[in-house]
C-alpha cells in the first residue's frame, strides 16, 4: 500500500474541492514531503500545500450478556492538500 489509502468524499471536503483543497487519508508515518510527491504522481497536478492533522481513535465499550467489552477505534491521519489554481483532482474519472 501506499502513502494514500483513499481521497475523502464527504460533504466537507466536496465544497472544499471548489477552493482547489482536496482531503485524503494517509499512512500515519508519511510527511507533508512524500505527501506531496505521491499526489503530484498519481494524479498529474502541481501541490501548493499540505495540511496533515492525526484523529485519534475513540475508545468504545459495550455490554454483552456475559462481560462489558472494552476496546478502541483505530487512529488515523488525514491531509488536505491545496492545488495550484486552475487545476482539477478527478476522483472519479475512469469509473
Amino acid at each position: 500500500m501506499g502513502i494514500l489509502v483513499r481521497p475523502i468524499l464527504t460533504e466537507k471536503y466536496t465544497a472544499m474541492n471548489n477552493q482547489g483543497k482536496y482531503g485524503f487519508e494517509v499512512e500515519l508515518k508519511a510527511n507533508k514531503v512524500e505527501i506531496k510527491k505521491a499526489v503530484e504522481k498519481l494524479y498529474g497536478v502541481k501541490v501548493e500545500g499540505v495540511r496533515t492533522m492525526r484523529q485519534i481513535g475513540k475508545s468504545k465499550s459495550r455490554s454483552t450478556r456475559s462481560r462489558i467489552t472494552s476496546g478502541s477505534t483505530q487512529t488515523h491521519k488525514k491531509a488536505v492538500v491545496t492545488v495550484a489554481a486552475g487545476e482539477v483532482i478527478d476522483f472519479y474519472e475512469g469509473i
